[in-house]
């Protein structure tokens, strides 16, 4: 196994649905123009309320992907 080297971004993802949802979209979206991605972690989570319901979901991760050899 070789040594690697990993990169962090932060991003945060949103949804109406549920913070398991913000939180694929986010990856998935991020997968769509990065490579090498290997781990999140998931920073904060927060949301909006109206009415005295959840709304809407926001969570903040942390993206790690290896750098090219």
């Amino acid at each position: 196994m070789s040594d690697h080297v990993y990169k962090k971004i932060e991003l945060t993802g949103s949804s109406t649905v549920s913070s398991d949802d913000a939180v694929k979209n986010a990856v998935e979206r991020a997968a769509k123009t990065m490579r090498n991605l290997r781990w999140f972690e998931v920073v904060e989570t927060r949301g909006h309320i109206h009415e005295g319901q959840v709304a809407h979901w926001q969570v903040t991760l942390k993206i790690g992907f290896t750098l090219d050899e």
